[in-house]
């Protein structure tokens, strides 16, 4: 299943893509149950089978993506069979089905419990440290290294506000993340591809200014990052996914081509099989000590040549950088395309 998170009424509502680009509005699956109007469209699905489905919801509809992580964690099987059903046999004039054309998407994840971002890319790690001149370091091999990001500045498709300093060398950032949907801690890696819930594309968006004087005092990123991730457009089930995908002791590698653009011309092309590091490693490593909880994000790092900091370094681009207006689109398959234009933000001062 494919899901989206779009605004209805100055407000975020939950859908499910259908693979004819309408969209089941989830919010409105308990009005279905409630009026028993056999005009509402409910094809072959019983109202005995939506009855199920609210009770699972607990009475209420899924109003966030963050609420159907917490039914889905509780019985997976159950919700899966039940939307499973749902997405294929809801009738197209019910009235919880909507056009995709007419919906703004936000993030599908618009509130992450979490936000934390890899470095899994081998490719990416040695360019990026042979440009300055840096032997690649050993310690990429012992274990995968992540650093946390801000998950309260998340954005979808569209606009993306910036403020001046942020304009020295702004940088895109091709990259996967994934999202977990049962919590657990000290997780081994052949048992972590049961905690992740789907996947979806991340633009870890950098002011690469900012980050190069951040970088001196061995903090790690900071506002050099913490300004703006963006995650979209659609969040993919992993059992979606299982046909790009092969089992391994140390989970699940993904076949997945990746490619960015900069106002229509292709940058950077890569592919998931790419990643030294599993997303069930990095789980591994992120759970030790820790409990990792619904909601979670967990990005893979930049995918070989998927940053200009990288190109410009190895004379691919010419000192190449995002500007106002620049519209850059991730591409990857099986996830679609996520769409995001640079913009200038109001730099007043805001209270709360």
């Amino acid at each position: 299943m494919r899901f989206i998170t779009f605004t209805k009424q100055a407000k975020s509502a939950l859908g499910v893509l259908r693979s004819n680009q309408s969209v089941i509005d989830l919010s409105l699956l308990s009005e279905l149950v409630r009026t028993r109007d056999s005009g509402a469209g409910l094809g072959s699905v019983t109202s005995r089978e939506l009855d199920e489905l609210t009770a699972l919801a607990g009475g209420s509809p899924f109003s966030s993506m963050l609420d159907y992580l917490r039914v889905w964690e509780l019985d997976s099987a159950r919700l899966n069979k039940l939307m499973e059903l749902v997405v294929s046999e809801l009738d197209e004039r019910s009235a919880a089905v909507l056009a995709l054309s007419g919906l703004r998407l936000l993030a599908p994840l618009p509130n992450p419990a979490s936000l934390r971002d890899g470095y899994a890319f081998r490719q990416h790690v040695e360019t990026m440290r042979r440009n300055r001149g840096a032997e690649m370091i050993a310690e990429f091999d012992h274990f995968p290294v992540f650093y946390f990001g801000n998950h309260r500045t998340i954005f979808g498709p569209g606009p993306f506000p910036v403020q001046k300093l942020h304009l020295d060398r702004l940088d895109y950032e091709l990259e996967l993340a994934i999202v977990i949907g049962k919590s657990g801690i000290n997780i081994p890696a052949n048992r972590a591809d049961e905690h992740i819930f789907g996947m979806t594309i991340m633009n870890d968006m950098s002011a690469r200014g900012l980050q190069t004087e951040e970088m001196k005092l061995s903090l790690g990123p900071a506002k050099g990052k913490d300004f703006g991730t963006v995650l979209g457009p659609v969040l993919v089930t992993m059992a979606e996914l299982a046909s790009v995908s092969h089992a391994t002791p140390v989970g699940r590698h993904f076949d997945l081509k990746m490619q960015a653009s900069v106002n229509g011309k292709l940058l950077s092309e890569g592919n998931a099989n790419k990643m030294t590091w599993s997303f069930a490693q990095i789980v591994e490593r992120a759970s030790y000590g820790v409990r990792l909880n619904p909601g979670d994000v967990i990005g893979s790092g930049t995918v070989g040549t998927g940053c200009l900091a990288e190109l410009n370094s190895s004379k691919v681009t010419d000192n190449l950088w995002l500007q106002p207006g620049d519209r850059v689109v991730l591409t990857v398959d099986q996830l679609g395309q996520l769409e995001t234009e640079i913009t200038v933000g109001n730099e007043s001062y805001a209270a709360a």
